[in-house]
C-alpha cells in the first residue's frame, strides 16, 4: 500500500501547524506512519495463514480466526491513521481558500494566509476537536472489538463447524503485543498533544480578547475624562464672558443684568 499521499498531506499540514501542531505531525509520521510500514505491515501479513487450530476440520478455523479477529488489526489501524490525519485537510484547504480569495481579488486581504487567526482559527480549533474524538473512537472501538488491549497466546473456539472446544494458537503473539502497547501508547500521546494544543490556543486567545476589551475599556474611560474636562473649560468660558459682558455695563444697567442672570 502506498502512503506517499498521507506523507505529503503531513507535510503541507507542518507548514500551518503551532509549535505543538508540528510535535503532533513528527509523532504521527516517525512513530506511527514509519513503524506501519516498516514493521507492523509484515508482522501481520500472513496473519492468517499462520492462524492455527489443533483440527482439521474443513471451515472451523476461518470461524475461529473471523470470530476473535473480526477486523485485521493491520487495516485496522491503517484506518485509523486515514481517519485522524484526515480532519487536518480542512486547515490546508482554508488555507487555500484565502490564497484563491486574494488571487481572485487581485489583492493583498491577509498579512499572512497561513498564520491561525480569525476564521483559520476556528477551523483549526475544529480539526483538533475532530482528531482528539476520532482517536477516543478508534481506541474504545479497538478495546471493544478485542477485548483489551492483548494479544493471547491461546484462544479457544466452539462455533460451528468445529465439533468440540478447540484451542487455536496465533503466531508471534509476544512481538505483536510489544508492537500494539507502541502503537496504543503513540495514540495516547497523539490525544496528549491534540488537548494540550486546544487548551494552549483557547488561552492564548482568551488572553488577547481581554486584553482587547481591557484597551477599548481605558481608551473609553479616557475620552469621557477629556470630553468632561471640555464641558468644564467651555462652562468656565463662558461664565467669563458673561462677568466681562455684565462689569461692561452702567452700575443700574449690571444690578439689573445680576438679578436676572441664571448664575445669580
Amino acid at each position: 500500500m502506498s502512503w506517499v499521499f498521507l506523507r505529503d498531506l503531513l507535510s503541507g499540514v507542518n507548514k500551518y501547524s503551532a509549535g505543538i501542531g508540528r510535535i503532533w505531525v513528527a509523532v504521527v509520521f516517525l512513530f506511527r506512519l514509519l513503524l506501519y510500514v516498516a514493521a507492523a505491515e509484515n508482522i501481520w501479513k500472513h496473519e492468517h495463514d499462520e492462524f492455527e487450530c489443533n483440527i482439521k476440520q474443513p471451515g472451523c478455523e476461518n470461524v475461529c480466526f473471523d470470530h476473535f479477529f473480526p477486523v485485521s488489526h493491520i487495516r485496522f489501524w491503517a484506518l485509523q491513521l486515514i481517519m485522524v490525519s484526515t480532519p487536518s485537510l480542512l486547515v490546508v484547504f482554508h488555507v487555500a481558500y484565502r490564497q484563491n480569495r486574494e488571487k481572485h481579488h487581485n489583492q493583498k486581504l491577509y498579512k499572512n494566509p497561513g498564520k491561525i487567526d480569525g476564521g483559520l482559527l476556528c477551523t483549526y480549533l475544529i480539526s483538533l476537536i475532530l482528531k482528539i474524538g476520532l482517536e477516543i473512537f478508534f481506541l474504545v472501538l479497538f478495546y471493544k472489538l478485542y477485548n483489551g488491549f492483548k494479544i493471547p497466546h491461546l484462544v479457544k473456539c466452539d462455533i460451528k463447524p468445529c465439533p468440540n472446544i478447540v484451542d487455536c494458537y496465533i503466531s508471534k503473539p509476544t512481538e505483536k503485543m510489544i508492537f500494539l502497547y507502541f502503537l496504543v501508547a503513540t495514540s495516547c500521546l497523539c490525544i496528549v498533544l491534540n488537548l494540550s494544543e486546544l487548551s494552549y490556543l483557547m488561552f492564548k486567545y482568551s488572553i488577547k480578547c481581554y486584553l482587547k476589551r481591557h484597551v477599548k475599556k481605558q481608551q473609553g474611560s479616557k475620552s469621557n475624562c477629556c470630553e468632561s474636562e471640555l464641558i468644564r473649560h467651555n462652562r468656565a468660558a463662558a461664565a467669563g464672558r458673561l462677568h466681562n459682558s455684565s462689569s461692561s455695563l452702567p452700575l443700574n444697567m449690571q444690578d439689573e443684568h445680576e438679578k436676572h442672570s441664571p448664575l445669580t
